[in-house]
C-alpha cells in the first residue's frame, strides 16, 4: 500500500494565528485607549454660603470606571490635599488640617468615572481654586473648579443725619458682607436714585461694612428704599422709609417780611451813623484848628 505524504495546510496553521494577532491588537487598542482620557468639572464657579455645605463634582471622559485610579482634591500643588481617595479608600495621612473632618468622598459612581467631594461647614477660606485629579496606571489628567463662598449681611439701617446742600442728608448702612456688596436707593417705583459713592471696608472678621449716602430735598421724591445686594447668592436685604414735611425747616412769611424791614431800616440808619461820626471828627479838627490860631507866647518878669 502507498502512504500519502503528510502536508499540513497553510489554512489550518494561519487561522489560529491571525485569531491570536487580532485579540493581541484589540488588547493594545484596549490598554491604549484606557491610557486616555479627560477629566471634566463644572463650567461655572459653585458658590456657598458660610456655614452650609457644598459638593465638589467631576467626571472622566470617555466614561470609565475610576475604581482603581487615585482621586485627588487639592489646592494650589498636589500636596495641598483636600481629600484623597487610593488603593481603593480614603487616605487622610496627606489631608491638610483645616480640612479633616469636614469632607467626605462619594463613591457611588465610580465605575462610571463620577466623583464627588463634599465639603461641610463651609468657612471664608474655603473660596478659591479647587483641582480634582486622576491617576490611572499609564496616564493622569485633572480639572479646575472655583468655589465662591459668600455671606449675606444684616438688614439696612436708614438714619437722618444733618441738613447737606439744601437738602437732608440719608445714610443707609449694613454689615456682615462676602463678598463687597452693591448699594443701590430707589424710590417707591423701584427706580435708581442718584446717591454719593458708597464707602465699604472689613472688620476684624473680614466681612464688609457699606455706607452709602443720598441727599433728599423738599421737592424730590420722599418715598425711599435702600437695598444692599449679595450677587454671588442672588440675595438682598432692603429698609424703606418716608420722610415728613416735618423733617424740611419751615419759613415764615411773616419773619421774611420782618427780616426785609429789619435790612431795610438798618440800610437807612447805618450810612446816617457813618456821616454823623465822619461829621463829629471834622468839627471836632476845626475847633483844635481855630484854638492853635489864638495862641499867645507870655514872658513872665
Amino acid at each position: 500500500m502507498k502512504m500519502r505524504p503528510f502536508s499540513v495546510s497553510k489554512s489550518s496553521v494561519g487561522t489560529p494565528l491571525l485569531g491570536y494577532t487580532i485579540i493581541f491588537i484589540s488588547l493594545l487598542v484596549h490598554k491604549s485607549d484606557s491610557a486616555h482620557f479627560s477629566v471634566i468639572g463644572p463650567n461655572h464657579p459653585v458658590t456657598a454660603s458660610v456655614g452650609d455645605e457644598v459638593t465638589l463634582a467631576c467626571h472622566l471622559s470617555p466614561r470609565m470606571s475610576a475604581e482603581n485610579m487615585e482621586v485627588r482634591w487639592f489646592r494650589g500643588q498636589l500636596s495641598s490635599v483636600v481629600h484623597l481617595y487610593r488603593e481603593g479608600k480614603d487616605q487622610y495621612a496627606e489631608q491638610m488640617s483645616e480640612y479633616r473632618r469636614r469632607t467626605e468622598f462619594l463613591k457611588e459612581d465610580l465605575a462610571d468615572g463620577r466623583v464627588a467631594l463634599r465639603i461641610g461647614d463651609i468657612r471664608l477660606s474655603d473660596s478659591g481654586l479647587y483641582k480634582c485629579f486622576f491617576r490611572s496606571e499609564f496616564s493622569y489628567q485633572e480639572a479646575a473648579l472655583e468655589l465662591q463662598v459668600s455671606v449675606s449681611g444684616t438688614n439696612p439701617l436708614i438714619s437722618v443725619e444733618s441738613y447737606q446742600d439744601g437738602g437732608i442728608r440719608m445714610v443707609c448702612r449694613s454689615g456682615g458682607w462676602y463678598p463687597e456688596p452693591q448699594s443701590l436707593w430707589k424710590d417707591l417705583k423701584g427706580q435708581p436714585l442718584s446717591s454719593l459713592p458708597a464707602k465699604c471696608f472689613r472688620d476684624e472678621n473680614g466681612l464688609f461694612q457699606t455706607e452709602s449716602v443720598l441727599i433728599v430735598t423738599k421737592n424730590s421724591n420722599r418715598n425711599l428704599t435702600c437695598t444692599i445686594r449679595n450677587n454671588i447668592l442672588n440675595q438682598e436685604e432692603v429698609s424703606s422709609i418716608y420722610i415728613a414735611d416735618s423733617f424740611f425747616p419751615k419759613v415764615s412769611y411773616v419773619m421774611v417780611i420782618r427780616l426785609s424791614l429789619n435790612l431795610l431800616v438798618l440800610g437807612f440808619f447805618i450810612p446816617l451813623t457813618i456821616y454823623y461820626i465822619c461829621k463829629q471828627h471834622k468839627e471836632k479838627d476845626s475847633l483844635q484848628s481855630k484854638l492853635k490860631d489864638f495862641e499867645v507866647n507870655v514872658t513872665l518878669d
